[in-house]
């Protein structure tokens, strides 16, 4: 999912109401790719994971993955089967505007409404900490993978409750 402003006020950083959460399209990979590419939380030793990332039409088409109209904040993709967060990156402007965090309570909406009870999260190490402010619990490392994974990851799972009545 990628979340944006559907206001484009310029020089007002957005708020939350004028975020809108939509599915990705093909069209959206070049603009995903470069919110990866550049994000300022890969840069220094965890620079080369990035540096050739693509986010391509067939990721897209492939995945849940969902991104909003207008300035792109941010995206998240789920993998169903087995129920993984694949990416989730909330653009460098958009950091600490609470973006993060709805893009995390909409995926947990999607899981839900998917029937999954929790879904796997292989953390960027600096990113610990947000996901387990949403309330992931750690479960292990995942351990370093030369030479394309340089550093052990921890490992998350962010339990989705199902709902209950009728």
């Amino acid at each position: 999912m990628e979340a944006s402003s559907a206001g484009r006020r310029s020089g007002r950083a957005p708020h939350r109401a004028d975020v809108v959460i939509r599915r990705a399209v093909a069209r959206d990979a070049a603009r995903l790719t470069r919110l990866v590419r550049t994000s300022r939380a890969y840069e220094g030793p965890y620079a080369p994971m990035v540096a050739g990332y693509r986010v391509g039409p067939d990721y897209i088409e492939a995945h849940r993955e969902d991104d909003a109209t207008g300035q792109v904040l941010g995206f998240y993709a789920l993998l169903l089967d087995p129920p993984e967060l694949d990416l989730m990156f909330v653009a460098d402007a958009a950091q600490g505007l609470g973006i993060g965090r709805l893009l995390a309570a909409h995926l947990r909406e999607e899981a839900r409404s998917a029937g999954l009870t929790g879904v796997r999260i292989v953390s960027h190490p600096p990113a610990e900490g947000f996901y387990r402010s949403i309330g992931a619990e750690p479960v292990g490392t995942v351990r370093a993978r030369p030479p394309a994974v340089m550093w052990d990851r921890p490992e998350l799972l962010l339990p989705v409750s199902r709902r209950t009545g009728g």
